[in-house]
């Protein structure tokens, strides 16, 4: 590897580090304020968006421009590839992260819903692939991001359990309509969010065993 090519790597590998970070702070802030009912949090998330993606375009532009300068192979091409992509699923996280903060200022201003135990324990999970899966990418650690795959199905099946309680909520009475909308939109935020860091996990395999296990759920186990 070339002097110039290393340099480059490794600018890009801090400045995707400082961006899973700030992902993740977003993430742990917009459970934060639903279950606080804080729509000044809410409301903060919503006006920080624009940095976060503001950086994902300079990283895609740094990834290109690595592409480009130095034609990277075998390992060093896995590096980048994986970072565009993994890239691209931080952005979608920070941006799932406003939609739940957008749906909390929308709770804030009605009456108080109750919010299903399941919902606790989806958020738990959700935000333990998150970080979870940006550890793995960090270390380099293939076991850690195969767990985190498998943690996916557990979120899966809250979301299909919050569904069900939302759905006889909103039953009940025409004026939880609006209420029981909002939490349904805030939990299938967060479902998407534990598919991003699936797909974050998903990369880190390939990058650490130049495997692609994505739609192989056997590779997983």
């Amino acid at each position: 590897m070339s002097i110039h090519l290393h340099r480059d790597l490794e600018n890009l590998q801090r400045r995707v580090l400082s961006l899973a970070s700030a992902v993740e702070q977003t993430v742990e802030k917009a459970i934060r304020a639903l279950f606080d009912r804080d729509a000044w949090l809410a409301r903060t998330l919503v006006e920080s968006d624009t940095l976060i993606d503001l950086e994902e375009n300079q990283i895609e532009e740094d990834c290109l421009k690595i592409l480009a300068l130095h034609q990277p192979v075998a390992v060093d091409l896995r590096r980048v590839a994986s970072i565009l992509k993994i890239n691209t699923d931080l952005e979608r996280m920070a941006d799932l992260a406003v939609n739940i903060a957008e749906r909390v200022v929308a709770l804030a201003e009605g009456p108080e819903i109750p919010v299903p135990a399941t919902f606790r324990n989806m958020t738990d999970v959700t935000n333990t692939m998150v970080r979870e899966s940006l550890d793995a990418f960090v270390n380099l650690d293939g076991p850690l991001a195969k767990r985190v795959c498998r943690m996916d199905d557990e979120v899966d099946r809250c979301n299909r359990e919050i569904i069900d309680f939302v759905s006889q909520f909103m039953k009940k009475s025409p004026e939880n309509v609006d209420g029981g909308l909002q939490l349904f939109s805030a939990a299938r935020h967060l479902e998407r969010i534990a598919d991003h860091a699936t797909n974050i996990a998903e990369d880190v395999v390939y990058l650490v065993e130049g495997k692609i296990i994505r739609h192989h759920p056997e590779a997983i186990r």
